[in-house]
């Protein structure tokens, strides 16, 4: 529905049609604004209330039908809960519950940014907004035909009523590049991978010039030229051409170091040689999840003008069995001229960040790097698909993910590094082996891999395997793909390093 949704923002009154959405506490209290707007109707809420059992609890929904004294064709009031000390996350789900309450016939819809406490501030808006946003999407783009029972979808006119339009409208448009930036994230994620391969995801990335984004391509050729062993090694089976994109977003400072987001972008994975099951395959479409992140990431710094020097980096491959292929026991060198001894090709999202983790750290010595990536089921053993595993080298970086975590609702826990895991991946034929060969630990021994290739710079490692695919739908998220960690990571830029 995202395409078919028109989101504005007007003054607070009474709509003349239509559906209205209004939100009550959890003693079905509303604010002054919304009882005005609601007149007699206000009355009626209680005995409502009680014949539906509604008792306003936090994303919980009452329709009303042809209330009385108003003349929209609904009302419905969703439930904000306990509202002392609702926070950005929290407004994110309201708006999300209100776009799911939106009549799939389309037509218009007025939602009334008020609370018992007063009307939302232009913030709570903004993020009341994107929910409604995030919540609207929908993937749908290569279906012909719809079941017989299925109603047709109209466009919505989605209405914001707030108490100042002017100021609410200023900080949308920043807002607004957010959301749009996990809508790509999603729509890259979606996408099957006879369509979106390492060429073409490179292409989609290079649009970010659009928004002033720079955006280099290294072919296979440049990337023999810098030795990127590694990350060339896992797509030396696939008919697609391996790529590396580097984006960069110039808005601080000139020659203001930047910070560094790199995303694993195995556009489809087999498991190569050492094949995956058949069960699920399908899935592995979305082994890019932390490379569409990065693209999601960038596109949103630039939409908003963020005041920073930022490179996103992405490594895109194709893991296939093919006779090319590379096998285990084979031995690849790394730029950094590390060198990895293969011991199962599925554990290949680890070879390409290698090598674009240290191209990275050398060409462009940032503040820190964070890096994404679907890469271990470990860690969905350990975390489930609530939150994202965090390893980080530097416990600011650390502490400040975790904290932007909790305000956008895209949490991380944080996981054990030491020399005791480092060990489980040192080989007797190379310098390093690029799984631990047992069953425990995996999720750490991937990051101890990756440690080998940051230096001292500051480093993050989230294992987004849970998070990013198939994690339990929300208020703002109904689709496959979730776009995870764009919201987080610009809440990070702008709570500790945007000036």
């Amino acid at each position: 529905m995202a395409k078919d949704l028109k989101l504005g923002f007007a003054p607070l009154r009474a709509p003349s049609d239509g559906v209205l959405i209004v939100f009550c506490d959890d003693s079905l209290k509303v604010g002054a604004a919304t009882r005005k707007i609601l007149g007699k109707a206000a009355d009626a809420l209680p005995q409502a209330a009680a014949g539906e059992h509604f008792i306003g609890k936090s994303g919980t929904a009452l329709d009303i039908v042809l209330p009385a004294d108003l003349k929209v064709s609904r009302l419905t009031v969703i439930g904000a809960g306990k509202i002392d000390g609702l926070k950005s996350k929290d407004f994110l789900k309201l708006g999300g519950a209100a776009a799911g309450k939106l009549p799939r016939a389309g037509g218009n819809v007025m939602v009334v940014a008020d609370l018992p406490a007063g009307p939302m501030n232009p913030d709570a808006v903004a993020d009341l907004a994107a929910g409604a946003k995030l919540r609207a999407y929908k993937f749908d783009r290569y279906k012909t035909k719809r079941k017989e029972d299925d109603e047709k979808q109209g466009a919505v006119d989605l209405t914001i009523a707030v108490a100042s339009p002017p100021a609410v409208t200023r900080l949308w448009r920043s807002r607004e590049g957010v959301a749009d930036g996990v809508t790509l994230a999603r729509d890259l994620i979606n996408e099957p991978a006879n369509v979106l391969f390492p060429e073409e995801f490179a292409r989609r990335a290079a649009r970010l010039r659009k928004l002033d984004v720079v955006v280099d391509v290294l072919d296979v050729g440049a990337m023999k030229r810098l030795g990127m062993g590694a990350l060339l090694g896992v797509g030396q089976g696939s008919r697609h051409e391996s790529r590396t994109v580097i984006m960069r977003w110039n808005g601080g400072k000139r020659g203001a170091s930047p910070v560094a987001f790199i995303g694993k972008g195995v556009c489809f994975d087999t498991g190569g040689v050492s094949i995956k099951q058949a069960a699920g395959m399908e899935d592995m479409k979305g082994d890019m999840a932390g490379a569409a992140c990065v693209v999601g990431l960038m596109h949103a710094l630039a939409a908003r003008k963020a005041k920073i020097n930022a490179v996103g980096a992405i490594g895109l491959v194709e893991n296939m069995p093919d006779g090319k292929a590379q096998r285990p026991g084979d031995i690849v060198k790394t730029m950094s001229g590390q060198t990895i001894e293969i011991i199962n090709t599925d554990a290949e999202g680890r070879l390409l960040l290698a090598d674009v983790l240290h191209y990275v750290n050398t060409k462009y010595q940032p503040k820190f790097m964070i890096n994404l990536a679907t890469l271990t089921g470990a860690i969905m053993v350990a975390l489930g698909q609530e939150y994202a595993g965090l390893f980080a080298n530097d416990d600011k970086l650390a502490e400040r993910l975790a904290k932007a975590g909790e305000e956008s609702g895209e949490r991380v826990w944080r996981m054990p590094l030491g020399p005791e895991y480092d060990k489980m991946i040192d080989s007797k034929f190379a310098d390093m082996k690029n799984t631990g060969g047992s069953r425990w630990g995996g999720a750490i021994t991937a990051a101890q891999l990756l440690q080998r290739f940051v230096g001292k710079t500051p480093w993050a490692h989230l294992d987004i395997a849970g998070t990013a695919l198939g994690s339990p739908q929300t208020e703002i998220n109904k689709s496959w793909s979730s776009g995870w960690g764009v919201r987080l990571l610009d809440q990070l830029v702008r709570d500790h390093y945007e000036r």
